[in-house]
């Protein structure tokens, strides 16, 4: 669990970063080698390589390395965990709500019913 927890949490950080969301949405296109993904943004290639670093460490892409070509494909698997994981809070915050909401109507029914009664009785 912990070893999960660790994961999701590099994930969310890694995702937490727009240039990075960027480059994900980049890489959803086709793979890029990481000086095709840095000629997209006004950052400098170094600056590309630590974010791809962080990508990579997240398990979000994968890194191919042809001689000095460092080429970068997504890994869905990690995306996958953190859907997931929003997927499970959805479903209990739904419940919950959909809960409170059946607790609200319940409660202003009898609301209504109990003042209907002591109308009735003036």
């Amino acid at each position: 669990m912990v070893n999960n927890q660790t994961h999701l949490d590099a994930v969310f950080s890694a995702l937490a970063d727009p240039t990075r969301r960027a480059i994900l949405e980049r890489l959803a296109k086709r793979r890029l080698t990481v000086g095709e993904i840095a000629g997209g943004f006004p950052i400098s290639q170094p600056a590309i390589s630590k974010h791809v670093k962080i990508l990579e460490e997240a398990g979000l892409l994968n890194r191919e390395v042809v001689g000095r070509v460092h080429r970068c494909m997504l890994d869905p698997k990690a995306m996958s965990a953190a859907t997931s994981w929003m997927d499970r809070q959805r479903r209990y915050w739904n419940a919950a709500l959909d809960r409170l909401s059946d607790y609200l109507e319940k409660s202003n029914s009898e609301d209504t019913t109990t003042r209907g009664a002591r109308r009735n009785d003036d």
